[in-house]
């Protein structure tokens, strides 16, 4: 949770009061009464907290431009705009004729000499209210939003990107996620805002007006990931800015503090203030495609995460991170894998051999804690591998829908060396070929890594008494290739309770040791979460109308000694059950 202190609850519900008469007198002016000729005032921020105007003309009117949406073309003019153009952070200023309010700047033309504007009407805007009719994620995982454009002709308007601030982000995270930010619309940038670390406000926090700069804080504390925009229109405690998407994730907690502008830096491409967030104010609840709203006073439920890197590339060194994620769906996930990446990243670490140590812990609601163990020894690739296997786990509780596994917290270590710890299985072999019910065999193989390194492991199988006879399998392998079976069922057959999704992610494989799967060449089913293996036929003639069946039975699994290293390869023996 936010930590809001109670001294200050008060101070931001006097603010609201104080808003509420001032917005409810606001008048409005329906698009249908907007013309062509029209002029008008807007109101912004460009430098620090002092809400500015600046002139508006209306051009016409872009009926039907979207899916019931119009847009209401407008020249801007005064303050630094012939310099700067459109700027990205003045998504959500609002414009008002003869003192109405009309929408808000939300939309321009890249690369455009004039400060042409889209203005998102208020109707629309309004849209996002808590009325608006529940969404979910609007993106399948792994793939983010693309932002909103308009074909005119020859050229497109678009809306406005927003600025996206990464602080406490190595280079290297940076430059591998901001592609992935760029196509939703987003616009990555490095260490130009004042840090994640809002504070509680005072009497002296000036109040929150249309025309304020708010800060949606996706993560806070030592990293730290937050977007700007202005505020529109206030209504008691509901507040609406931005004049269209940020996420585009419909029912959301976002926090948001006030924001101050330290600069403006103008570019041929798109120009944009450079803020700070700087008291928290309250939470952002509806992300829609015209606008953001939220709610002044209100607590965001976050996930606190702990990250510690051990590094012994060299001299050794500690790094240790504390922050707040916000828990969405698609992009909680996202924002651990981005801040993973750079705890590591930081070690100087991320080509080159090296090994990577995970181990830390998952913390949920109605359940025991979710154990995280694995190890990841590459040339390349490993700190993505460790970040995208750090955030799997999560993205599976947020997509499950099981709210009693609500997350509260994750505390993960890493150790980080230059050495390339993998070992690659060479033979197998069993100790009898044949064996009755009843005997055990002993299963054997030989691993080999770099330098004519060679590691030996060995598990032993008790066949049962009533084993039925023929040929008993057992297969070798590594940790992802033993997971197969359990993500195929996790895909074709998703947990049907919170018992059965946290059976599914605490009885994950890890890499550091080698596994001994026995089976037999039998049909198998997966029903409802469970593996029913070699059922009688007339079962399996029934069950194969509705449900696939596999040509594999697992019979059970055995564990292999562990060690520091990453085991891979696979490799099958086979023994003869007898009479």
């Amino acid at each position: 949770m936010v930590n809001v202190p109670s001294r200050w609850i008060s101070v931001i519900l006097l603010a609201c009061a104080g808003l509420t008469a001032a917005a409810q007198s606001t008048p409005m002016l329906p698009l249908r009464d907007v013309k062509p000729g029209m002029k008008g005032t807007g109101r912004t921020i460009f430098n620090g907290a002092k809400v500015e105007e600046f002139q508006v003309e209306i051009l016409g009117i872009l009926e039907n431009a979207g899916p019931k949406q119009s847009i209401i073309l407008a020249r801007l003019s005064g303050g630094p705009l012939a310099h700067t153009g459109v700027m990205q952070g003045m998504s959500g200023s609002p414009v008002y004729i003869d003192g109405k309010l009309i929408g808000a700047v939300a939309l321009s033309f890249p690369y455009s000499k004039d400060p042409i504007a889209g203005i998102r009407p208020i109707e629309e805007m309004l849209t996002a209210g808590p009325s608006a009719p529940r969404q979910t994620a609007a993106a399948t995982p792994g793939a983010l939003p693309s932002p909103q454009e308009y074909n005119l002709g020859p050229t497109k308007m678009a809306e406005i990107a927003t600025p996206f601030y990464l602080s406490g982000f190595t280079s290297g995270a940076f430059d591998h996620f901001a592609p992935m930010l760029r196509a939703a619309g987003l616009q990555p940038v490095q260490g130009v805002s004042g840090g994640g670390r809002p504070t509680a406000p005072t009497a002296a926090t000036p109040k929150l007006e249309p025309g304020s700069m708010i800060s949606v804080q996706l993560v806070s504390g030592d990293m730290s990931v937050g977007a700007d925009g202005t505020v529109t229109h206030i209504d008691g405690n509901r507040i609406f800015a931005f004049g269209h998407r940020f996420l585009s994730v419909g029912d959301t907690e976002l926090p948001f503090a006030r924001a101050e502008v330290i600069t403006l830096l103008a570019s041929q491409n798109s120009s944009f203030k450079i803020s700070t967030p700087k008291e928290w104010l309250g939470t952002v609840t509806q992300d829609r495609t015209t606008a953001i709203a939220g709610e002044l006073g209100r607590k965001a439920a976050l996930l606190p995460v702990t990250i510690k890197v051990h590094s012994h590339t060299g001299a050794s060194r500690d790094w240790s991170y504390r922050m707040n994620i916000v828990q969405d769906r698609l992009y909680t996930p996202l924002l651990l894998q981005m801040a993973v990446y750079s705890a590591i990243d930081a070690t100087e670490r991320t080509i080159g051999l090296g090994t990577i140590t995970m181990r830390g812990r998952l913390l949920v609601d109605g359940a025991p804690p979710i154990p995280l163990s694995n190890l990841y020894s590459a040339e390349l690739g490993a700190p993505n591998q460790a970040s995208a296997a750090a955030a799997a786990p999560i993205s599976a509780l947020l997509q499950s829908g099981f709210d009693a596994l609500k997350l509260r917290g994750l505390d993960l270590e890493f150790d980080v060396s230059n050495e390339k710890n993998q070992m690659q299985i060479d033979s197998a072999w069993p100790s009898r070929r044949e064996v009755r019910p009843g005997e055990s065999v002993e299963i054997t193989a030989i691993f080999t890594g770099e330098h004519g390194a060679e590691l030996s492991r060995t598990s032993t199988y008790h066949v049962p008494v009533g084993a039925p006879t023929g040929t008993l399998n057992f297969t070798i392998t590594d940790g992802p290739s033993a997971n197969i079976a359990e993500y195929r069922q996790f895909l074709l057959s998703p947990p049907r309770s919170p018992a059965q999704l946290h059976a599914f992610l605490t009885g994950l494989h890890p890499n550091d040791r080698a596994y001994v799967r026995v089976w037999r060449s039998a049909q198998s089913f997966q029903i409802m979460g469970e593996n029913l293996n070699a059922p009688p036929p007339s079962a399996a003639l029934t069950l194969g109308r509705t449900v696939t069946p596999q040509s594999m039975a697992l019979v059970t699994e055995l564990t292999m000694a562990p060690g520091p290293f990453q085991f891979t390869g696979s490799k099958t023996v086979q023994v003869e059950v007898k009479d």
